[in-house]
């Protein structure tokens, strides 16, 4: 699998909205304990561009996966239901104070898979952000803090949004960014609806 983008075009669209978002405050997603999930920021930014598949069998949503993205990296993998697994590639502190997380879902079943519970149960994010992976979020135990998937005011995630049932074999490239925890965490657990929770470590 390769993440890279196919035209000059879909480049110049994409480092526009990642600049975008690098330059308008989005409100994350911090609480004590478990607490409810936040409120929009105060923020205007688009939602990622859509990318399309490059090879049978994978699939590429609404993406602002880097370039940079090494896909043979497995850094935690995660596994769900009916065979479904999501592998993580890369988790990066990003001097703009976010985390990005990407990895690769993967249905290793032998039936096709809804992704409509990734979203999650908040009604605002189920109607903005629908077949998304907008319910995950990170927990720093140590600090007893949850972060959850930055949005812009129009409740729209900074994460893949769109996927399409995935069908035996198929995969989905996801991404999603959230507020930085403090410097000194270096380790977070990850969750995403219908998935187990997994380790994983910052880098950056």
């Amino acid at each position: 699998m390769t993440m890279r983008w196919t035209t000059t075009a879909r480049r110049t669209t994409v480092a526009a909205a990642m600049a975008a978002v690098l330059s308008l405050p989005l409100v994350g997603c911090g609480g004590d304990g478990g607490g409810d999930a936040p409120s929009t920021g105060s923020a205007g930014t688009s939602a990622p561009a859509s990318s399309s598949p490059e090879d049978k069998g994978e699939r590429q949503n609404d993406t602002a996966a880097g370039d940079d993205v090494d896909p043979d990296v497995k850094l935690a993998e995660a596994r769900g239901q009916n065979g479904l697994t999501l592998l993580i590639n890369q988790v990066k502190r990003d001097s703009g104070g976010f985390v990005t997380v990407q990895g690769v879902i993967k249905n290793g079943g032998e039936t096709t898979e809804n992704t409509s519970n990734w979203v999650g149960q908040e009604s605002a994010l189920v109607a903005k952000n629908p077949n998304s992976v907008a319910g995950a979020t990170l927990v720093d135990k140590a600090g007893k803090k949850n972060y959850y998937v930055l949005r812009d005011t129009d409740g729209r995630c900074l994460c893949t949004t769109a996927i399409v049932p995935l069908s035996p074999g198929d995969s989905a490239s996801v991404f999603m960014q959230f507020p930085s925890p403090p410097q000194e965490t270096t380790e977070v657990d990850f969750t995403l609806p219908t998935f187990a929770t997994t380790s994983l470590k910052i880098s950056g």
